[in-house]
């Protein structure tokens, strides 16, 4: 089994603040992670000014998503403080992209992959200058159909990106997604369809859903963390807190071990030696005695002839003398 790369979604959970963005680089890391990642977006390019919030939006204190995105958005500055500080943490720092002036930002740093969410599967401008990049992506397929989905991908292979460097997300973009709207199956159905590696973005509030997906072929697990699930802002309600973030990881490289079928370590062959019986004399036996049912026994630990010859044995004349509790020998 391909080991499970584990991306700690920290989107907008910053609330705005370095200090908190930092925090949960700190968090993502302590988890056991493989990546941290942000968003990138300029709000002015991204949204109009009087665009109205999806329903998950208007929980917040916010009239607009400009005014959202605005409180949100990271300046350039800020982006690279925190990629150095995920360097110095060793740690991935990853970066979402909603517009095409944030990606200049790629020039300064060196991003393992590129994402591309949910919201811009259709941005072709954006999967245009992305593709030129030569950079490994990971697609989210929320809201997306199949066709969708193909277009994307041939689009960025005719400008120049290699398909072994795409990766696609199963997604459901609904915050926090119900148990009920999650397909897991769709997993193995994109990879068979696309012949892409195949993760899962995961929105639900527990652990199941994320562990679940592995047993479906997923090999990237992106999940939104946060500090505190009730602080203000769109995403805290559908994150995870340290502690579960933590466990979920655990939990899945421990799920890694019990699927992989190399490196195994087999203590039962030391507890075969003590659990395993051998065949003993029940009472004295003299050589020429017909063994039965009367005069051996099996007995711990394995030390002589196992227990599973005995059927073989019986009826048969011994060869030697035996006393009790002796290990029968026939050779």
């Amino acid at each position: 089994m391909k080991k499970v790369y584990i991306i700690a979604e920290a989107g907008v959970n910053h609330n705005g603040k370095i200090n908190i963005a930092k925090k949960l680089i700190d968090v993502a890391k302590d988890s056991g992670a493989d990546a941290v990642k942000f968003q990138a977006y300029i709000t002015d390019e991204i949204c109009l000014k009087n665009s109205k919030m999806s329903l998950y939006q208007r929980k917040t204190k916010f009239k607009t998503q400009h005014d959202l995105l605005k409180k949100y958005e990271l300046k350039k500055s800020l982006i690279l403080d925190l990629y150095k500080y995920s360097k110095k943490k060793k740690i991935d720092f990853l970066l979402s992209f909603f517009d095409l002036k944030s990606l200049d930002i790629t020039k300064h740093i060196n991003l393992k992959f590129i994402k591309i969410p949910s919201g811009e599967i259709t941005n072709y401008l954006l999967l245009k200058k992305v593709a030129k990049l030569k950079k490994k992506i990971i697609i989210s397929t929320g809201m997306a159909n199949y066709k969708e989905i193909s277009f994307a991908i041939n689009f960025l292979k005719k400008n120049g990106l290699s398909k072994k460097k795409i990766s696609i997300l199963y997604c459901v973009s609904s915050y926090p997604t119900l148990t009920e709207e999650i397909y897991l199956p769709k997993i193995r159905e994109l990879n068979k369809k696309f012949k892409l590696r195949v993760g899962f973005s995961d929105h639900s509030v527990g652990i199941e859903a994320a562990l679940g997906s592995i047993f479906f072929g997923g090999t990237i697990i992106e999940k939104h963390i946060t500090l505190n699930r009730s602080s203000d802002g769109p995403d805290h309600i559908s994150s995870m807190e340290p502690k579960n973030f933590g466990l979920m990881v655990k939990y899945i490289r421990n799920l890694e071990k019990m699927v992989s079928k190399y490196n195994k370590k087999n203590n039962q062959k030391d507890n075969k030696f003590y659990v395993r019986k051998s065949i003993v004399a029940s009472k004295k036996i003299k050589k020429g005695d017909i063994f039965k049912e009367t005069n051996i026994t099996i007995k711990r630990p394995q030390i002589g002839l196992s227990s599973e010859n005995i059927l073989k044995i019986l009826g048969k004349k011994s060869k030697y003398n035996f006393n009790f509790n002796d290990p029968i020998k026939i050779k």
